[in-house]
């Protein structure tokens, strides 16, 4: 394994100390796991995370106008519920805290046990669960649809609503109408390696490809021939449009979202397919967002993110934001 470290078990610590100290509007709670805005929001706050390895996400979508609070759990491994307490203490101003969960089974048990405590104390919680990858329904991550890229459209979406002065309740709604709306498929061409492991999370041959992947080094759905960047496009479009809501003549916003070891130039190439298949179709792409969003440690691939536009969710998409990773 090579990485570049210090020591193994210290990995999400340097990490996030390695963060704040690039980005003054962020800190870390002591003690813990969890990265805030420096500066408390007199407003609903959003609190999302799960395990690293999937930089920038979570903590770089910390920031006005997007998440007020992350938490980092270690590699590929659900934060415990009392950093996700910490954190709905730390964010919360009297307005209500809304948590945006990837639908993992240890995440939704850990920040639902989070959220019944802090009920408990007096703060009003609400949640959303993202489950945008058409993929697979039922693995052994979850149970239905796993959320993945598409996630970062909530983050942006219902954190524009809640920067905006929208009550708990209608943040809440506004960020389910974007999970409503959201659909991603990814592939990869190589695995990662998870630090504590050491060893690649799967084996795969030189001229072969893994579709419908996940994002916690997971092998995909099913492992195919090496084929051109056409090809894999119109294969993960396909199994999107067999799920979106989206129909010809409608807008769209679009994410090509690398997974750490793709480079920008191949994710330019595949959006360039996406754009033309997308415009064959009928589909009115309004914004197309292109990088690293959502990683796998160095995994090598991308997934593609369609979301359905409408006039509201395209002002909030349009909304100014401070996250350093937008």
């Amino acid at each position: 394994m090579k990485k570049i470290l210090n020591d193994v078990s210290q990995y999400v610590d340097d990490m996030l100390e390695g963060l704040v100290t690039a980005h003054p509007h962020l800190k870390r709670i002591p003690g813990t796991q969890v990265i805030v805005r420096t500066e408390k929001g007199d407003k609903v706050a959003l609190v999302s995370g799960g395990g690293s390895g999937h930089e920038p996400a979570h903590a770089g979508f910390v920031g006005q106008g997007m998440l007020d609070g992350a938490v980092a759990g270690e590699v590929f491994t659900s934060p415990t519920p009392d950093q996700v307490l910490e954190a709905i203490r730390a964010v919360d101003s009297g307005k209500g805290v809304l948590l945006v969960i990837k639908n993992y089974t240890g995440d939704v048990m850990n920040f639902e046990m989070a959220a019944e405590l802090a009920r408990a104390e007096g703060i009003e919680v609400e949640q959303v669960i993202v489950n945008d990858d058409v993929a697979v329904e039922g693995s052994t991550y979850t149970v239905g649809r796993r959320g993945i890229a598409g996630t970062v459209f909530v983050h942006k979406i219902a954190g524009a609503a809640a920067e905006s002065g929208q009550s708990l309740q209608e943040v809440k709604r506004i960020a389910q109408k974007v999970i409503d709306n959201v659909h991603s498929m990814g592939m990869a061409l190589l695995p990662c390696t998870v630090p504590a492991s050491g060893q690649p999370s799967f084996d795969i041959g030189e001229h072969e490809m893994e579709i419908g992947l996940g994002i916690h080094g997971e092998p995909g759905t099913e492992r195919i021939p090496l084929t051109d960047a056409d090809s894999i496009v119109s294969m993960l479009l396909d199994r999107i449009f067999a799920h979106t809501t989206a129909v010809p003549g409608d807008s769209v916003a679009v994410l090509v979202n690398g997974l750490g070891a793709t480079p920008l130039s191949e994710l330019y190439i595949a959006n360039r397919s996406v754009s033309r298949i997308l415009a064959e179709k009928g589909y009115k792409v309004l914004r197309t967002l292109i990088g690293e969003y959502m990683t796998s440690l160095e995994m090598a691939g991308f997934s593609i993110s369609i979301l359905k536009l409408d006039d509201e969710l395209t002002a909030l998409l349009d909304a100014p934001t401070t996250a350093p990773a937008w």
